[in-house]
């Protein structure tokens, strides 16, 4: 037998910064020519889940080309089938990310 001090673990669902969901069309790029489609559907100033229509390799650095910003640096962090989570190498700027979700092309009910 042993014993042992810990600290749980937070789980209160807090994230760095909020997040939106969205629709946008992207590319995913890893460097040289290759270029794929994508759908960002969540953002946030530090990362965004992608639709993806190939599997990516988590810890994997891409160019993800967001509309109206342009090449942002990312590594994915997580990937199931045809999502993928990436977190940004620096953060979007508010100005960014305000422009990204006026471009969000979401259907809106109009009630």
């Amino acid at each position: 037998m042993f014993a042992a001090e810990f600290e749980p673990a937070q789980l209160d669902g807090r994230r760095r910064s909020p997040r939106a969901p969205v629709s946008l069309d992207a590319r995913i790029g890893r460097g040289g020519l290759d270029r794929a489609l994508c759908r960002v559907v969540d953002l946030s100033i530090h990362g965004a889940r992608l639709q993806v229509y190939s599997p990516m390799k988590p810890g994997s650095m891409i160019w993800l080309t967001l509309p109206d910003i342009g090449p942002v640096a990312a590594k994915v962090v997580w990937s199931d089938d045809f999502v993928a989570g990436c977190q940004f190498q620096s953060p979007l700027t508010v100005a960014m990310f305000e422009t990204l979700l006026e471009l969000d092309q979401t259907p809106r009910s109009m009630s």
